[in-house]
């Protein structure tokens, strides 16, 4: 069992999973994953916030019997309507039958479209509400599009403990500890990175908002749906987050490259070489074919430049990289240094379609190049003029 006290009257409920290949059935899990849920116990009143996704419900259920007794669950607050938050919730309402359920308004429609819960089971509360358990005072915060349209967070105005739902969330299972301070939290980091990219990526302007109501309160632990809870590392977390809500990016380039048959395979090691040349250090190759698409999103979030190019493919772009490409576009990524190149045979047309995707996401890329057939001196002087255009616009010091 993995109950484990927060703070007096706070515990932690969730559950890890190590079995599920694919997040949302999209986005691997190489170290798993968490489903956290919490036990809020006032002297008057006991609530769960969040529930954990249906397949992990024996293990989940124990532990809420194990933490509570006999004492019962008054109240279950849904921060996150999604399944993998939610899924618990219809066979805890058999077991708790006094429970009702705290929502606002988008949650509680979506309860009954997915559980069918009767209305007298629910209870709607607005930005701002809060509701006692006795020595306890929950106070709710709307967080619309963070990232779903109902989600919200929970704050225990005592104990200054943040329920975030999904913000300030990581992939990865909890290996022992539960607190940061219990554990080395450093590989989290990259994790990080790669949930909010790959998930919440498309909705940075709403993270923004609610980052901006948070400023306001005193925060000494933040308890998100996935990962860590944050105790010691509060104010790096919420550094990254609003970096990432704001697009702003750290020092290095993100190369993604299709190749059919290594031509443009060896374009873009050049580029490589090229930009390591001029002193950029940090520097990702992703081959679009052989590479996952979730670790291309999440370091195209995090570096600077974003380079890309491809092979033309029936006067298209190379459909590997195109994925790309429409994930970029979906994420509305901003504030990047971009060049493209593109190689053909016979007739070009992948530079051109790549630069189009750019135009969609208000970029314009520093400099574009193609290749007929095969690499020669002309075609490494042009990349090496492509490598001089990205590093001369790169805001922040490339080796620094």
């Amino acid at each position: 069992m993995n109950i484990r006290e927060i703070t007096d009257g706070i515990l932690y409920a969730g559950v890890n999973d190590r079995v599920t290949d694919r997040f949302e059935a999209l986005w691997p899990l190489p170290y798993g994953v968490s489903y956290n849920s919490y036990i809020v116990r006032g002297t008057e009143k006991t609530a769960l916030i969040d529930t954990v996704e249906i397949g992990t419900l024996p293990d989940y259920l124990g532990q809420v019997r194990e933490a509570i007794g006999d004492a019962g669950v008054d109240y279950i607050v849904v921060n996150h309507m999604e399944p993998d938050h939610s899924g618990a919730l219809p066979f805890m309402l058999e077991v708790y039958p006094q429970a009702r359920i705290v929502g606002n308004r988008q949650t509680l429609g979506m309860v009954k479209g997915f559980y069918h819960v009767a209305d007298d089971r629910l209870l709607e509360v607005a930005d701002g509400a809060t509701l006692p358990l006795g020595g306890k005072t929950l106070r709710f915060f709307l967080t619309p599009m963070v990232h779903w349209p109902e989600t919200m967070m929970t704050y225990v105005e005592e104990d200054l403990v943040l329920f975030s739902g999904d913000a300030f969330g990581t992939f990865g299972a909890l290996n022992g500890g539960v607190v940061d301070a219990e554990m080395d939290t450093a590989w989290y980091r990259d994790e990080m990175y790669r949930y909010y990219s790959n998930i919440v990526g498309k909705y940075g302007r709403f993270v923004e908002k609610a980052l901006a109501k948070l400023a306001g309160i005193d925060i000494n632990f933040i308890c998100s749906t996935h990962g860590p809870v944050w105790h010691d590392h509060i104010d790096e977390v919420i550094e990254i987050y609003g970096k990432l809500a704001r697009y702003e990016s750290e020092p290095g380039v993100t190369i993604i490259y299709g190749s059919m048959y290594g031509n443009t395979a060896e374009v873009a090691e050049e580029i490589g070489r090229q930009l390591s040349a001029r002193g950029v250090r940090n520097i990702r190759i992703h081959n679009a074919s052989h590479d996952n698409m979730s670790d291309m999103i999440s370091d195209a979030f995090r570096y600077e430049g974003l380079i890309v190019g491809a092979p033309t493919y029936s006067m298209h772009i190379f459909p590997p990289v195109e994925q790309f490409m429409i994930a970029m576009e979906t994420r509305e990524v901003k504030n990047k240094v971009t060049a493209t190149f593109g190689s053909f045979t016979w007739a070009s047309g992948a530079a051109a379609k790549i630069n189009e995707y750019l135009a969609a996401m208000k970029a314009e890329p520093v400099y574009t190049m193609t290749m007929k057939q095969s690499i020669d001196s002309s075609v490494k002087e042009e990349i090496a003029r492509l490598a001089e255009a990205v590093v001369g616009n790169l805001k922040v010091t490339p080796h620094s």
